[in-house]
């Protein structure tokens, strides 16, 4: 494991979050008898994002079916704020005991590229995929703008003057916009809000040109009309009920059509948890995750059934910090802070990245995959 102690963040670590809200939910299914030892108390998940979010809502359906599969008492809440270091940091310092656990984003590889801490998220914390997120860009219905194309002709006639709602400077959707940005050849300017829903909810209001976000944060309103989808990263097109068609990347971009640009929402239990209660939380994980309502869930939110648990989930969160650390390193200046290298966080390129893996000194976590 890397050489880091986790319950001491560095000066730079999770700046910006001390004022973060907490909204809080309770799940309990106190008629199902609880299996002797971990846990014999609630569990506490910390969400990173915003109530009412992609990760918010994935978390909290998640905790809801490891109640009812184990009879546990389960506690949500969030605690925004520094692209997930708030809630990481709360996470971080409590015991590790296996009552605390964080309920993040995209296997929170943000904040060791940004500097906010010493950790590696693949490393130190043991995460837990519950499902994948297509990117959406999408803009109200009295827009201008009716297709990708022309958000690229007004943002290459005039650089850096359109705007695009994020869910926070250097998370996920900024990231992704700069992949589609990158990929378009256009400079856009990027306003950043705490979490996806209130980024959706800004471009709405009409406070950005476009609204960058979740397709599962949008759709109800692309549904409606209030917005219209320029384009969504699923992989393919989207056609609703009424025949509106929602564009995937590669359909308006097609140099375009293999990039990484879905989001995705993870558990993640620090890995020095006992291996005993990380077994618990595997299996009632897995049995939440494998439901038929769930995968229910999922599909009606336009989001994509990519479940991962060990060594599996170690890989593909160090490739996607791998990922990240490029895009960002190249993007650098419109981040507004200091970027970690590939070198300096010991990782390679993603070219690179299926002969270096699993690197030297790679612990495999302490899990089963069975139930």
């Amino acid at each position: 494991m890397t050489d880091f102690n986790r319950r001491t963040p560095t000066r730079r670590a999770f700046l910006g979050g001390a004022a973060a809200g907490v909204a809080t939910l309770q799940i309990t299914m106190p008629t199902m008898a609880r299996a002797a030892g971990y846990p014999e108390r609630p569990v506490n998940i910390v969400v990173m994002y915003a109530a009412g979010g992609g990760t918010d809502t994935v978390m909290r359906k998640v905790a809801d079916g490891m109640a009812k599969a184990k009879g546990w008492t389960i506690q949500v809440q969030n605690r925004p704020g520094a692209v997930g270091g708030v809630a990481t940091r709360f996470v971080a310092n409590a015991p590790s005991d296996g009552y605390t656990i964080l309920g993040a984003g995209n296997y929170n590889r943000f904040v060791r590229v940004l500097g906010h801490a010493e950790f590696t998220p693949w490393e130190d914390w043991l995460p837990f995929k519950a499902a994948a997120a297509s990117a959406s860009w999408a803009v109200r219905a009295d827009s201008p703008f009716k297709t990708l194309d022309d958000v690229i002709e007004a943002a290459q006639a005039n650089p850096g003057t359109v705007t695009l709602s994020t869910s926070g400077t250097g998370g996920n959707w900024h990231e992704m916009a700069m992949i589609i940005a990158d990929a378009a050849g256009i400079d856009l300017k990027y306003v950043p809000y705490q979490g996806g829903k209130p980024a959706t909810l800004a471009g709405l209001q009409g406070e950005t040109d476009i609204a960058g976000g979740g397709l599962h944060e949008q759709i109800d309103l692309i549904r409606s009309g209030d917005l219209r989808c320029l384009l969504q990263t699923s992989g393919k097109d989207v056609t609703l009920d009424d025949g509106t068609v929602l564009p995937t990347l590669g359909t308006v971009i097609p140099s375009a059509a293999n990039l990484p640009v879905t989001a995705t929402m993870n558990l993640m239990v620090p890995r020095d948890v006992p291996a005993d209660a990380l077994q618990e939380i595997a299996d009632a994980f897995l049995q939440a995750t494998s439901s038929d309502e769930y995968r229910e869930f999922l599909a009606s939110k336009y989001l994509l059934a990519d479940i991962k648990i060990g060594e599996e989930a170690d890989r593909e969160g160090a490739l996607m910090e791998s990922m990240t650390t490029q895009i960002f390193n190249k993007y650098s200046d419109q981040l507004g802070t200091e970027v970690r290298t590939a070198e300096e966080l010991g990782l390679p390129d993603p070219a690179d990245f299926d002969s270096w893996w699993p690197p030297q000194g790679y612990v495999p976590p302490p899990i089963k995959s069975n139930t």
